[in-house]
């Protein structure tokens, strides 16, 4: 991982109406793996420094790092990368960090996430794509409409199971949480779990796969929330 690096900003998206999908290039980059994270540090003109984890949506083959970014209204970093942050910007960045939530695309996986907890599970898709093992890995979603959902069209032409709260869904499915039966249905013998999401989601989403016979040891959880 290293020390701070400089990343210059290479271009903002936005990905929805609530965040931003930005590429860097980041100067002697380390390779990271799906499902890691860097820190973005923000300084003020006074010296005051805050700083914010983001996940990785980039695989490790990609040149840039690609990191989303969910606006959080009273926060102290994601409004001014949402709002202002232009291509040329420079930042400070510290990664890849991360070691247990990390897949290397060579063994069978099952990925659940809820709202902007998919963008580590959009690295993992990635890396699958790559290395030709898209069918190692099951994906299921859950969002409040396909507009607030990051990446939602890479991950519908996935064949992810999305699960929105607010509306229908692109296969008719009427608004819905992810089921019981549909976490069941989406089991594979073996395979590593990845929950992401709220700590509510997360807690229930991991509970839920125990119930179902998933040892608790082959459930990874990442859960994020805005911190203070």
């Amino acid at each position: 991982m290293g020390g701070w690096r400089r990343a210059t900003v290479r271009k903002v998206t936005q990905a929805t109406p609530n965040g931003v999908a930005v590429r860097l290039e980041v100067a002697d980059r380390v390779e990271h793996l799906a499902g890691q994270h860097y820190v973005v540090r923000l300084t003020a003109e006074d010296g005051y420094r805050a700083q914010r984890s983001y996940s990785l949506a980039s695989d490790p083959s990609d040149p840039r790092v690609e990191l989303y970014v969910e606006r959080i209204d009273d926060g102290e970093v994601s409004p001014y990368l949402a709002d202002a942050l232009e291509a040329g910007d420079v930042l400070d960045v510290r990664g890849p960090i991360g070691g247990w939530f990390v897949w290397r695309a060579d063994t069978p996986a099952v990925a659940v996430a809820g709202g902007s907890g998919v963008v580590p599970i959009v690295a993992m898709l990635r890396t699958a794509r790559v290395h030709g093992r898209s069918g190692l890995l099951r994906i299921a979603v859950a969002a409040r409409t396909l507009r607030e959902l990051p990446y939602a069209a890479e991950l519908d032409a996935a064949g992810a199971l999305i699960a929105l709260t607010r509306e229908t869904n692109s296969t008719g499915r009427a608004a819905h949480r992810i089921t019981r039966s549909e976490l069941e249905a989406a089991l594979v013998p073996g395979a590593t779990y990845f929950v992401c999401g709220s700590a509510g989601f997360a807690e229930a989403t991991s509970s839920t796969l125990v119930e179902l016979g998933v040892p608790a040891s082959d459930v990874r959880v990442e859960r994020f929330g805005p911190s203070g």
